[in-house]
């Protein structure tokens, strides 16, 4: 059975739900974005559905929408693991319960003025985190149609949700993999919602965790997403997946052995690369970035300001990972953060006006 006539008989198709999709689609008084030139989306990565809990994965929750718009932010990323909402022994059998919380976060996203961009952190066959998925995307058929049959059914679940509200982010952080090989997938993964969502916005991320851009992917008319993690010394510090446990406390500007990293390293190693793939009609968003709770509070918000600043100038989006947790502005757990109270959340008010400054 292919990946169409799965959908008749499982998805939105068996519903009756051809004419119209789950979600009200309401046109914007504005022209819709393009891959070619995303808006200045800036926000949070919400993390509901990042990682499969042993218990069932709560829904999204209204209040960190009606914050984010309330301090003037409109974008959400939604990094979601597919065995969220699929059957560990069949991964083409899918669970509505857990979808049911996805559609609610769009319509969530239409409620407040935010716009909601869905990733799948942990795909059929890859996943930047442990543990191992048990088939490789990058060589096994059977999950890249796997992979492909997800994002088709969100296209079609989702179809006539206008581009204003809603964005596809189809795979975190691919590792240092072969050029080919993730265009390779990525065409796949992109013909598949297209085949029911023509019109689609599709952000891929670059290669090697995000960081580099990818020209020969322009040609699909696709937008791509970058990263702000860069020194991990500053953004890691004592993260303990990473091994950053023995690095040396951090400044910024850091110096690394002979070398200073500072904002105009980022410049150029971090921006100019990005910038020239804007100049073959690709339109850049910065889909994570952010600081552990380990960096001193200072050395955290001074690097923040200088990326940006950058981005700024660029006229790119971003979306700090994360809002609750310890990257964010609420219950971070910093040592060294004089926390306000906040709707029984702790709040850095500093950080959050860096954000918003």
């Amino acid at each position: 059975m292919n990946r169409r006539d799965f959908l008749n008989t499982t998805g939105t198709l068996a519903l009756g739900l051809t004419a119209t999709p789950f979600l009200t689609a309401t046109a914007a008084d504005k022209p819709p974005p393009s891959a070619s030139h995303l808006p200045r989306w800036r926000g949070f990565n919400l993390l509901e559905k990042f990682t499969k809990w042993e218990n069932g994965n709560p829904p999204f929750q209204e209040s960190d929408f009606i914050m984010m718009a309330e301090w003037g932010f409109d974008f959400a990323r939604l990094p979601m693991s597919y065995l969220c909402w699929t059957d560990p022994a069949d991964w083409l059998k899918l669970r509505e319960p857990e979808l049911n919380h996805v559609d609610a976060a769009v319509e969530l996203g239409r409620q407040h003025g935010i716009h909601v961009n869905l990733n799948l952190h942990r795909a059929p066959g890859y996943c930047v985190n442990p543990p191992k998925e048990p088939l490789d995307l990058w060589k096994d058929d059977k999950a890249l149609e796997a992979c492909a049959f997800h994002w088709q059914h969100f296209a079609l679940r989702y179809k006539g949700i206008p581009n204003e509200r809603l964005s596809f982010d189809l795979l975190n952080e691919p590792p240092a993999v072969p050029e080919a090989t993730y265009v390779r997938v990525v065409e796949h993964l992109v013909q598949a919602i297209r085949l029911e969502d023509p019109q689609r916005l599709v952000i891929a991320d670059g290669l090697k965790w995000g960081n580099d851009p990818i020209a020969s992917l322009a040609k699909l008319g696709i937008a791509q997403s970058t990263r702000g993690y860069y020194p991990m010394q500053v953004t890691h510090y004592r993260a303990s997946w990473v091994h950053g446990e023995g690095w040396p406390e951090p400044t910024w500007p850091l110096k690394e052995g002979n070398r200073i990293i500072d904002k105009q390293v980022l410049r150029a190693e971090r921006i100019q690369p990005w910038k020239e793939i804007q100049k073959q009609g690709v339109g850049v968003h910065v889909g994570e970035w952010g600081v552990f709770n380990r960096t001193p509070h200072a050395v955290a918000l001074a690097f923040m300001r200088d990326y940006l600043d950058l981005w700024r100038e660029a006229g790119w989006g971003w979306a700090l990972w994360n809002l609750r947790g310890s990257f964010g502005v609420l219950d971070s757990q910093r040592e060294d953060v004089n926390y306000e109270d906040f709707r029984g959340h702790k709040l850095d008010r500093r950080m959050l006006e860096v954000l918003r400054g």
